[in-house]
């Protein structure tokens, strides 16, 4: 059944295996066994990719209700876990895994060494309530979803690019930026929304990248400018504040973990320590 919802819900094997963590293959395998099993077809294949047939449309309700059923099961079971052992899945973003919490979790797997730690790193919002994830640690202005949410701080942010790129670039540069790069994310787009909540909104993205390392990485090394933490600069000297720049305030971090995961020891363990060694971060951040 997850692996046919799973097909359902994004119309494609390839996508499906993604989400399932599994192969091609092996969801191909267990749909086709889904379809023996009940002699009817499921999905029948367009130039847009897989779509349901009617049989299928009939079965996504029932296999949705029993998807809920497992999944609380499962969370009613996990929060009466008491033991500080086991496995703590936890997702954040590039962004702050790297330099930022990183040495955290090496602190807390000295300090509580019976918790393993399943680490994912992306930026896709994971579903709590389905159990994809146990922690998750986003940037954003609001949580929307039902679950536990602990607000921590906002991050303060600023524009910077490396010395030899403002050396070269910023004495020639209009009083609007006019002349200047940007490092952006996801595509190549000479003029996105965020551009005009800028102090250089004339300044052109000529490049862009998911990765947040690579987009460090790529402005220390003079390929443009780029907005981010101002913890940044604590960590790399040859990266620097463009003059004219100014500090603003950011969305804020939270930790959010599904509400039945509240009285398990080792989510309560993890979540705890994260929180307490992030707010003593929070000057710097």
């Amino acid at each position: 059944m997850p692996y046919f919802l799973a097909v359902a819900r994004h119309g494609s094997l390839r996508t499906a295996a993604e989400v399932l963590n599994a192969t091609h293959g092996t969801v191909k395998r267990h749909v086709e066994a889904l379809e023996a099993a009940y002699g009817v077809q499921l999905f029948r294949r367009t130039r847009r990719g897989l779509k349901l047939t009617s049989a299928g449309q009939c079965l996504v309700p029932v296999a949705e209700q029993t998807e809920s059923l497992i999944v609380d099961a499962r969370n009613r079971l996990g929060g009466l876990d008491k033991a500080e052992s086991g496995v703590v899945r936890f997702s954040l973003t590039g962004t702050m895994a790297y330099e930022i919490v990183s040495p955290i979790l090496v602190a807390f797997s000295e300090t509580y060494p019976g918790i393993n730690l399943q680490i994912n790193v992306t930026d896709r919002l994971e579903n709590i309530n389905k159990l994809e994830t146990d922690v998750s640690l986003r940037y954003t202005d609001e949580i929307t979803d039902d679950v536990v949410a602990r607000r921590l701080f906002s991050l303060n942010l600023s524009t910077y690019a490396s010395k030899a790129y403002i050396e070269k670039h910023l004495r020639h540069a209009g009083p609007e930026g006019e002349g200047l790069t940007w490092i952006g994310w996801d595509e190549v787009n000479h003029k996105p929304d965020w551009l005009n909540d800028t102090d250089f909104p004339k300044a052109h993205v000529r490049h862009a990248t998911t990765d947040p390392v690579l987009q460090l990485n790529l402005a220390r090394r003079g390929f443009g400018m780029v907005r981010t933490s101002v913890y940044f600069e604590t960590l790399y000297p040859e990266l620097l504040e463009v003059p004219g720049a100014k500090r603003y305030e950011g969305a804020s971090l939270w930790l959010l973990l599904h509400t039945e995961l509240r009285r398990t020891i080792r989510v309560r363990r993890f979540v705890d320590f994260l929180t307490k060694e992030l707010i003593a971060m929070q000057a710097l951040l």
